[in-house]
C-alpha cells in the first residue's frame, strides 16, 4: 500500500492499512424514534437522581432559575448542533465539528472533553443505579450490599456492555421501550401524588435561608451559579445524537428533529419532577438524597409498594446507563478510528459495535468510582461535577466551532439550518462558560477538577509528541482536510480507497 503521507494543520496523516476500515464498520439501524429513544433514554435518569443536589446548592427557587437558564442554553446548542450534524453526518460528533473548525488540536481537545463527559456520566448513573437497586432489594428481599456496593457497579457495567455489544438495532429498540416506561413511571408518580393528596406547594420553599436571603433564594444568587451543573442533569446527554450519524437511516433529517423532540420531552419530564417531587417530600428532605423519587413514593405509599414501584423507576436509570454508554463507545470509536486514541479501540467485530471502546470506558469509569468512593458521601456529586465539567467545555467549543464553520465553510452543504443562527450559538456558549466557571469556583469540587486538569495536560502532551503524527483519514478528517469536499457522507462515499489516495497525493488538499 502506498506510503504517501500528508501534513496538514500540524498533524501527519498516513495511509490506512488494508482492511482498516472494514474492521471498523457500524450498521445503520435507527430511524427517528430510535434516535429519540437513545437521546431521551440517555438523559431521563436525571429525573430520578442527581438533579436534587441543586436544592442543596441553591434551594428550590435557585434551582428553578438555574433550570430556566440551562433550558435556554440547550435549545440554542441543539439547534446549532443540528445544523452541524446534518452537514457532517459521521460518527465524530463534537470532535468532528471542532476538527473542521479549529484543526486537529481543536478536535482533540473537544473530543477528549466529550470522552470525560460521557465516561464520568456513565459512572454517575452506575453509582445512582446501584443505590436504587440496593434500596429496592434490601426492602423487598432483604439483600443489602451497602458495604460492598462495588458488586453492583461491576454487575451493571457488565450487563450493559453486553447489551451495547450485541448489536445497534437491539440497543435502539431497548432505548425506545425503556424511555417510554421511564416517562410512564414519572406520570404515574404525578397521578398518585395528586390522588393521595400528597402535593403541598408550601414544601417547595422549606429550606431555611441564610442570613439576608429569602425563602425563594435561600443561598442567594451565588447558589444559582452553583446549581447550574445540577440543572444540567435534567438534559445532559441529549446532545449525543450526532454520534449515531453512521447508524441512522437518514441522519441529515432525523438527528436535528430527534434532538429537538427529545429536548421538548425532557423539559416536560424535568418540569414535572422539579415541581412535584419536592412538593411531596419537601426540598429539605431530598436535598442530598441518592434516590429522591423513591423518597417521593415512600411519602404516600407503604414501604413495600414504594419499593415495588421504584423498581420500575430504576428502569429510568438503566435507560440512561445504556444511552450514555452508547455515547462514550461511539465517541471513543471515532477518535480511535482517526488515530487520536490507540487504534485498537475502534475495532467493531462481527456485530459492528465498538465493543473494545465500551470495555475501555467501563474500566476507566470503575477505577474512577473506586477512587471517589474513598471520599465518602460526596462521591455522587463529585463525579457528577466532573461529568458536567467535561460537558460544558465540549458545549462551549462546539458553539465556537459553529460560529467558525459559518465563516470558514460558507458553501458547505447544510440540509438543516439553525433557526436561531449565530445568536443562539453565542448565548449557549456564554451560559456554558458561566457554568464552567461555577464548577471551578465551588471549593467542594476543586480537587476533582484539578485531577481532571492534570489528566488533560498529560493527554495533550501525549498527543503533541506522539498522537498527532499517526492520524488516519477517517470521514471526519477527510471532511476537514478537503474543506468539506469529501467525507460528507460515509454511506455514499465509502471509507479510504480512491479518495484517500487522492488526498494523500495532494490532489485535493
Amino acid at each position: 500500500m502506498s506510503g504517501d503521507k500528508l501534513s496538514a494543520s500540524g498533524a501527519t496523516y498516513s495511509h490506512a492499512q488494508d482492511g482498516y476500515f472494514e474492521k471498523r464498520q457500524l450498521k445503520r439501524s435507527a430511524g427517528f424514534w430510535g434516535l429519540w429513544g437513545i437521546g431521551v433514554g440517555a438523559v431521563v435518569s436525571g429525573d430520578f437522581s442527581g438533579w436534587n443536589f441543586g436544592l442543596d446548592a441553591a434551594g428550590w427557587g435557585g434551582l428553578l432559575v438555574a433550570s430556566i437558564i440551562i433550558v435556554v442554553m440547550y435549545f440554542g446548542m441543539l439547534f446549532s448542533i443540528g445544523e452541524m450534524s446534518a452537514a457532517m453526518p459521521h460518527t465524530g460528533g463534537a470532535y468532528s465539528f471542532s476538527r473542521a473548525a479549529m484543526g486537529p488540536w481543536g478536535g482533540f481537545v473537544t473530543g477528549l472533553a466529550e470522552t470525560i463527559e460521557y465516561v464520568f456520566t456513565t459512572g454517575v448513573i452506575v453509582l445512582f443505579s446501584a443505590g436504587y437497586a440496593n434500596a429496592i432489594t434490601a426492602e423487598l428481599i432483604g439483600l443489602d450490599l451497602s458495604d460492598t456496593m462495588w458488586v453492583w457497579w461491576i454487575f451493571l457495567y457488565a450487563v450493559f456492555i453486553a447489551l451495547n455489544s450485541v448489536g445497534a438495532e437491539i440497543s435502539f429498540r431497548f432505548a425506545i421501550v425503556v424511555s417510554i416506561i421511564s416517562i410512564g413511571v414519572l406520570v404515574l408518580f404525578a397521578v398518585l401524588a395528586f390522588a393521595n393528596g400528597a402535593v403541598d406547594v408550601g414544601n417547595l420553599l422549606d429550606i431555611a435561608p441564610e442570613d439576608g436571603n429569602s425563602d425563594f433564594l435561600p443561598f442567594g444568587w451565588e447558589g444559582v451559579l452553583y446549581a447550574l451543573p445540577f440543572a444540567m442533569w435534567f438534559f445532559l446527554g441529549i446532545e449525543e445524537l450526532p454520534l449515531a450519524a453512521e447508524e441512522a437511516h437518514d441522519p441529515q433529517k432525523d438527528i436535528p428533529r430527534a434532538g429537538i423532540g427529545g429536548l421538548v420531552t425532557l423539559v416536560a419530564t424535568g418540569g414535572l419532577v422539579l415541581f412535584l417531587n419536592p412538593a411531596v417530600t419537601g426540598s429539605e428532605a431530598i436535598r442530598d438524597s441518592d434516590e429522591p423519587l423513591l423518597d417521593g413514593f415512600r411519602a404516600f405509599l407503604s414501604a413495600d409498594l414504594a419499593a415495588l414501584l421504584s423498581a420500575f423507576a430504576l428502569i429510568g436509570l438503566l435507560a440512561s446507563l445504556q444511552g450514555i454508554m452508547f455515547a462514550y463507545g461511539r465517541n471513543m470509536f471515532s477518535l480511535s478510528r482517526a488515530g487520536y486514541y490507540p487504534k485498537f479501540l475502534s475495532l467493531t467485530g462481527s456485530r459492528q459495535t465498538p465493543w473494545v471502546a465500551l470495555v475501555a470506558g467501563a474500566v476507566i469509569g470503575l477505577v474512577a468510582l473506586f477512587v471517589v468512593d474513598l471520599v465518602g458521601d460526596a462521591a455522587g456529586d463529585i463525579v457528577l461535577n466532573i461529568a458536567v465539567w467535561g460537558a460544558v467545555l465540549a458545549y462551549f467549543l462546539q458553539m465556537v466551532a459553529f460560529l467558525l464553520l459559518r465563516r470558514k465553510f460558507p458553501n458547505a452543504v447544510r440540509p438543516y439550518v439553525s433557526p436561531v443562527g449565530r445568536t443562539g450559538a453565542i448565548v449557549a456558549a456564554v451560559i456554558a462558560a458561566v457554568t464552567f466557571v461555577g464548577v471551578l469556583l465551588n471549593p467542594d469540587y476543586r480537587p476533582a477538577v484539578v485531577a481532571i486538569v492534570v489528566i488533560y495536560v498529560v493527554m495533550l502532551a501525549i498527543f503533541a509528541v506522539w498522537g498527532r503524527h499517526r492520524l488516519v483519514l477517517s470521514p471526519e478528517e477527510e471532511y476537514a482536510v478537503t474543506g468539506g469536499l469529501h467525507g460528507y457522507d460515509p454511506a455514499s462515499e465509502g471509507l479510504g480507497g480512491t479518495i484517500e489516495d487522492e488526498i494523500l497525493k495532494g490532489r485535493t488538499e
